[in-house]
């Protein structure tokens, strides 16, 4: 862990999305050091599945040491932000620091993308980064600190980042295009940077898209709040940096990365817009991070669905109900399903008999790797691997049904 300084005490912070996960994290690691916290945030209301309103957090940041102001703030809403902006001026004499954390997301294709989620994204994502940066620049040029942080990612024009999730790509990267436009233009005045997480972190967001288990494969929100920390103590001339928790860390000292794990030693999820990199892909896909050759599908596939078959139970429909067809390409290319919803539920090639509940598409090879534990599925499905169309509750569903069957096999 990375210890405190004290060199942000009596800084303010104006954190967006700061009632929970990330933007909670990085509020609490400053309010350590005495600073001011502008919790700019939505929630004023306890949500019935997540935990945390601005004012629970509030109190949190006053009781660790810190200062809170918490502001009701839609990013997308200009006069909230500038009446919040305005109240943060007010309450503390200034603002020193902005942390754009506020964020939407939907990892949905093109055609599956309602206007009404691609304006979201956009609103939140894009337009609140820029809106709320303009309205701080005033009062951060005043400043000896002046930090703009932004949760988003390096600029990786890789298309496997786009084809899956195109319109949640682009709000973020327009996030990642506020900070290299902004450190240029305010070179000298105000520090910008980027910081993004090498690996998945924990937060409630991650529960909603891996579902159950998947925590075991993320790191805890210390690790980024301890690199934000460590870029928002740095002098004005380091900007216009993308910045990757992990290898910050690494730099500043820490040796034992095992300590924000939330299950230390377990392979851990690699996240989005960063390409394969050895020590981690490798350990999520193959679980010991040693060289192994994939398994050849040709041969294998009926050999999966013959085990997939084992475990297809009256219990297993009842608590299921879904039905899926898988989509192959590759060294097996074809058509396959698993019935879980109708009579003694069934499997094998072909179309199934009632229209699927969710369509999944993959190359042969990995979906034998994911049927037989060698292939995580929410980790096929934030690299590319897997695409998938339908209903994205029950496709968890089947992943949790895949850990039961691996951990029987």
């Amino acid at each position: 862990m990375l210890p405190n300084t004290g060199k942000l005490a009596g800084c303010t912070l104006f954190i967006t999305g700061a009632s929970r996960g990330i933007g909670k994290a990085i509020a609490l690691k400053a309010a350590k050091d005495g600073a001011n916290i502008v919790v700019a945030a939505k929630t004023a209301e306890p949500h019935p599945k997540l935990p945390g309103t601005i004012y629970t957090t509030a109190n949190e940041i006053e009781a660790v040491g810190g200062k809170a102001l918490p502001c009701i703030v839609d990013v997308r809403d200009e006069k909230q932000i500038s009446d919040a902006v305005a109240k943060a001026v007010k309450t503390f004499g200034g603002i020193d620091i902005l942390v754009n954390n506020a964020s939407a997301i939907s990892l949905t294709n093109t055609l599956d993308t309602p206007m009404k989620k691609v304006d979201l994204m956009m609103g939140i994502n894009t337009r609140g980064t820029y809106l709320t940066s303009k309205e701080c620049i005033p009062f951060l040029k005043k400043s000896k600190v002046a930090h703009i942080l932004n949760l988003s990612p390096p600029l990786n024009l890789n298309p496997i980042w786009f084809k899956n999730h195109c319109a949640y790509t682009i709000a973020k990267y327009g996030m990642s295009m506020c900070v290299l436009g902004m450190a240029e233009e305010f070179k000298g005045e105000i520090a910008v940077n980027a910081l993004w997480p090498k690996t998945a972190i924990h937060t409630a967001a991650m529960d909603m898209l891996g579902g159950s288990g998947v925590e075991k494969q993320c790191r805890t929100t210390d690790i980024i709040a301890d690199a934000a920390y460590s870029i928002l103590t740095k002098p004005k001339d380091f900007t216009g940096n993308f910045v990757i928790d992990e290898e910050l860390l690494k730099q500043e000292g820490v040796k034992d990365l095992d300590v924000y794990a939330v299950s230390p030693g377990h392979p851990l999820l690699p996240d989005f817009f960063l390409d394969d990199s050895p020590g981690t892909i490798k350990s999520a896909v193959f679980g010991d991070g040693k060289s192994e050759a994939p398994p050849k599908a040709i041969g294998q596939l009926e050999e999966t669905f013959t085990l997939i078959e084992k475990f297809i139970n009256e219990d297993a429909v009842k608590s299921t109900q879904g039905i899926y067809q898988f989509v192959l390409s590759g060294a097996d290319e074809g058509k396959w399903f698993l019935d879980l919803k109708n009579d003694k539920g069934g499997a094998g090639k072909g179309e199934p008999t009632h229209k699927a509940d969710v369509i999944m598409s993959m190359d042969s090879e990995d979906f034998v790797k994911m049927f037989t534990g060698k292939l995580k599925p929410t980790m096929a499905f934030m690299s590319g691997k897997l695409k998938i169309k339908g209903d994205m509750g029950l496709a968890m569903k089947l992943e949790r049904l895949m850990g039961k069957m691996n951990s029987k096999l």
